[in-house]
């Protein structure tokens, strides 16, 4: 079993950034890919970046690529989500996720555990 706690979320101005972070326990870190997911009120859960096991092969979702990074400290149990230029948009429940496997994917399915979640909201 792995457990997951997020944290680095929070009410940021339009144009602002946050750096969301997760711990991870109960299971070898780089055995496992690292994910982000948000869900905003009254939508889907979407993708947001993964990261392989070994840090190496960061994948970023179309709706933040250019404004957010994807980064991993195995020493530290560690998965961040670095999200820069914040829009109202962004605002969602973000949730952190971990596979079995140490190669990342975009489908949500795919993951194995996940965290309870931190709010992000961006105010306009």
């Amino acid at each position: 079993q792995v457990q997951l706690v997020e944290s680095g979320g929070g009410l940021v101005q339009a144009g602002g950034s946050l750096r969301l972070s997760c711990a991870a326990s109960g299971r070898t870190f780089s055995d496992s890919a690292m994910g982000w997911f948000r869900q905003a009120p009254g939508k889907e859960r979407e993708f947001v970046a993964a990261i392989s096991g070994n840090g190496r092969s960061p994948m970023i979702g179309e709706s933040v690529k250019g404004r957010s990074t994807i980064s991993r400290d195995n020493a530290k149990n560690t998965v961040y989500l670095q999200m820069n230029s914040l829009k109202p948009e962004d605002t969602a429940v973000y949730y952190c996720a971990a596979r079995r496997s140490a190669r990342p994917v975009v489908y949500q399915s795919l993951y194995d555990f996940w965290g309870q979640g931190t709010q992000v909201t961006v105010s306009s």
